[in-house]
């Protein structure tokens, strides 16, 4: 029997996932997502009011996935799986247990390698060869799940965020292409993750994009790839005036911001102050 799916995102890989879903004949019985005042800075914001017109679906907007609302239209609606995509508040345990065969989450890396956040930019800065995305049973833990399947996507020494992350939402809409069937016909099979092997990557701020001249000229590469587009950008202050760099090139011999083993020349920037 054909199950009832309910998908919850405020952001653009979620997004690009229910598109998908509709356009391989799926459907959903519920769409979640935060009122239109909420988190309207968050990366990759998006809302949900023209897709829910599209396909006559039924929309909950809420201030958080904990809310009694979304457990009781969970219950109400006897949804089998909720999709958690692109959410930063965590789900407990009443939400995840709602749904008749609980929740499914992705996230882009390789779990349990890179479990936490700011997964596109970590992958950059830490110079990964590879990384992925991994759609998994959502539990308690942070990103810590059964797996149900992943997708590898590589990296070179060029990658920048703008492009990663575009990797990033192909891989989520080829993993909702590969398993939706066998998600709606009860037919997945899911493999515990070894945590001998998991790694955790902390959240990063605005204020780590900051550019120092005590930095070499591959850390500063790195960074100005790692937080461009869609994050808030590197920086670097020179007394009253600070430089946003979205793109850059770096020199051993000259160029516009001293390192210290050579130059960073910025190529896409805005100066304040």
């Amino acid at each position: 029997m054909t199950k009832k799916i309910a998908f919850a995102t405020c952001v653009q890989l979620g997004l690009s996932c229910i598109e998908e879903i509709y356009r391989i004949g799926g459907s959903l019985d519920l769409l979640i997502t935060l009122k239109d005042e909420k988190a309207k800075n968050k990366s990759g914001r998006i809302f949900l009011d023209e897709i829910v017109n599209e396909h006559n679906a039924p929309l909950l907007k809420i201030d958080n996935i904990n809310d009694q609302k979304v457990l009781s239209t969970l219950k109400e609606q006897q949804i089998d799986w909720l999709f958690i995509i692109g959410w930063s508040q965590i789900a407990k345990k009443d939400v995840l247990e709602a749904p008749t065969y609980g929740c499914i989450g992705m996230h882009p890396t390789l779990l349990p390698v890179g479990r936490g956040r700011a997964a596109i930019p970590w992958a950059i800065i830490k110079g990964l060869k590879e990384t992925g995305v991994t759609m998994f049973k959502l539990d308690e833990g942070v990103d810590t799940g059964d797996i149900i399947g992943q997708g590898v996507i590589q990296l070179d020494q060029n990658t920048s965020a703008t492009e990663l992350y575009q990797k990033v939402d192909d891989m989520h809409i080829t993993l909702i292409a590969k398993y939706w069937d066998d998600i709606v016909n009860n037919n997945i099979t899911l493999t515990k993750q070894n945590d001998a092997e998991a790694t955790e990557w902390p959240g990063r701020k605005p204020e780590d994009g900051e550019i120092l001249s005590s930095m070499t000229m591959d850390e500063v590469d790195k960074l100005v790839r790692a937080v461009t587009h869609p994050y808030p950008g590197a920086f670097y202050k020179d007394r009253d005036k600070t430089m946003t760099i979205w793109s850059a090139k770096t020199d051993e011999n000259d160029g516009g911001i001293k390192l210290s083993d050579g130059y960073l020349i910025p190529i896409e920037y805005e100066i304040e102050g």
